[in-house]
């Protein structure tokens, strides 16, 4: 029984690594789009742009960076074999980086076409550098979009796919002019009408984000990021395919909260059940580099917005201490203990990732941590059918 549960938790440490590489792929793939090419008399003025200046909010790296490996003396330091609370928390601070990314390369887009002087309705044709095909730029104003009237609409499309079920749309951007009190804006983003030469297939992935700064929810700025239609791997080899994400970030001052779930239809962790959210709630100081965060594992399925529920009935440990005692009934409470000593809520980050679970490292913690007792993730069963659609 105990070589057996020493498998069982070695395998998950070693293949829950694997789960990012297809999303850091697919986000490597649209860098390729920052420099295309435009017909050389488009003048290049980025100052009398009318695109957007930003469009992302900056999350603070203690809880946001694409990392496998923790740096924490309570682990190190342990006497006993444990589900290290960093295999488990660390997963976090990459599903974050990713949504994260997803936004700095929509925004990356938005402000390499506005060097192009885009500052009135327009349209052109260009052929990409990367995959060789034309693509179709073309500006609006006043355009209703979900009930809402916006000042400008940009579109991108693959000049060849115009005819296919998605119009062969590569990027939208739906925004308001600033007047004073900010931006606000929809960016919708597919890869795959952005370069078609690149290998991966991520066809169907599509990424949105919305954005504003005109103070919602009592933020100076905040974010959504949702991705869907992620390539699930086989799940033989990556049972920890991401398949769906959503993600909130709200920045206040130096203070950065953010929720959200990834779906995991794969997903299996000791007695067999399949499919899981990883849902989250964090909140990170820029100022002390300091972050703390709480995650549940829900199934995919549960169809449920209670805190309670989602972040307590579903803890990690919780989760993990039930499927344990169901596979093993009889194995005794302090071998559970040991091995499940550091996935305690919440977690606690620096610069350098995961520090430890459930016991505060000091009073530089405590601002971050009464935080999250705010923080709500989304409906598991919503972001397990989550859908993006162009206009």
């Amino acid at each position: 029984m105990q070589k057996t549960l020493d498998m069982k938790i070695n395998t998950l440490k070693k293949i829950v690594m694997k789960k990012s590489n297809v999303i850091s792929a697919i986000l490597v793939l649209v860098l390729s789009f920052f420099m295309f090419s435009c017909e050389d008399n488009f003048e290049k003025n980025q100052e009398q742009s009318i695109l957007p200046q930003s469009f992302k909010v900056d999350i603070p790296d203690a809880i946001s960076h694409n990392s496998s490996a923790a740096k924490n003396y309570a682990v190190r330091s342990a006497t006993v074999d444990t589900l290290q609370g960093n295999n488990i928390y660390e997963h976090l601070n990459t599903f974050i980086w990713i949504g994260e990314e997803a936004a700095e390369i929509v925004e990356g887009i938005i402000l390499t076409i506005s060097v192009y002087g885009i500052n009135k309705p327009m349209s052109l044709s260009y052929t990409s550098d990367e995959d060789a095909r034309v693509k179709n730029l073309v500006v609006k104003d006043e355009v209703l979009f979900e009930t809402i009237l916006w000042d400008h609409e940009l579109t991108i499309t693959d000049a060849m796919s115009e005819s296919n079920s998605d119009g062969g749309v590569a990027i939208q951007v739906f925004w308001d002019e600033n007047r004073g009190d900010g931006i606000k804006g929809v960016a919708i983003l597919k890869p795959y009408n952005i370069n078609r030469d690149d290998e991966l297939d991520s066809g169907d992935a599509i990424f949105r984000i919305d954005y504003s700064e005109l103070g919602e929810n009592g933020y100076d700025a905040q974010m959504i990021v949702q991705i869907v239609g992620l390539p699930v791997e086989d799940p033989l080899v990556n049972p920890y395919s991401v398949s769906a994400l959503k993600m909130f970030a709200g920045k206040k001052g130096d203070i950065v909260d953010v929720f959200g779930n990834t779906n995991h239809p794969n997903a299996k962790f000791f007695n067999g059940d399949v499919g899981f959210n990883w849902a989250f709630v964090a909140s990170g100081d820029e100022n002390t580099d300091v972050a703390v965060a709480e995650v549940g594992l829900p199934p995919s399925t549960l169809d449920a917005t209670s805190r309670t529920v989602l972040l307590e009935q579903y803890s990690i440990k919780q989760v993990f201490t039930n499927q344990i005692y169901s596979v093993w009934p009889t194995i005794d409470k302090e071998t559970v203990d040991a091995y499940l000593f550091n996935t305690g809520a919440p977690g606690f980050f620096n610069t350098d990732g995961f520090i430890q679970g459930e016991v505060s490292p000091g009073s530089e913690f405590d601002e971050v941590e009464g935080r999250i007792l705010e923080l709500t993730p989304y409906n598991p069963k919503e972001i397990s059918e989550l859908s993006i659609s162009f206009k």
